[in-house]
């Protein structure tokens, strides 16, 4: 074990590579992709969003939220539209065939977090989940 393993972004890093990887290759079959999971997860919390919302929810860079979502729309699994209150926003709804799709996926995305999470007790994944959810906040003060 050399100074590598014991380096925080490199064991994170690591983890979500191998996850992201084996995820991806699952739902690949499904004409899916990580990415588009996360936007459908994002959509099934809540329809509706601002690409920017999105983009910030998603951790996916916008230019590439873009292309993403036209790739998503020509496939009909979601649809744009201007919101009512602000023309200059753009507004992203989930369709049916991309509901069906988020149903299909979701079984697979919770195999994969019990299988990350196999031997943690309750008490451990929920204190693992808010350290990271404080590691991420931390990094914004690197943004200023």
């Amino acid at each position: 074990m050399g100074p590598l393993d014991s380096f925080l972004p490199y064991l994170l890093n690591r983890a979500g590579a191998r996850i992201a990887a084996s995820f991806s290759e699952e739902v690949r079959s499904l004409g899916a992709t990580l990415q588009m999971w996360r936007v459908l997860a994002a959509l099934r919390d809540r329809d509706g969003r601002r690409m920017g919302d999105l983009s910030e929810t998603t951790s996916i860079e916008v230019s590439t939220l873009t292309r993403l979502v036209d790739a998503m729309e020509q496939k009909g699994l979601v649809t744009r539209h201007r919101d009512a209150g602000d023309a200059r926003a753009v507004m992203l709804h989930v369709t049916a065939a991309g509901r069906r799709l988020t149903e299909r996926l979701l079984p697979i995305a919770e195999r994969y977090e019990a299988v990350a999470l196999a031997g943690f007790s309750a008490a451990e994944t929920k204190t693992l989940k808010a350290a990271l959810r404080r590691l991420y906040g931390n990094m914004e003060g690197l943004e200023r």
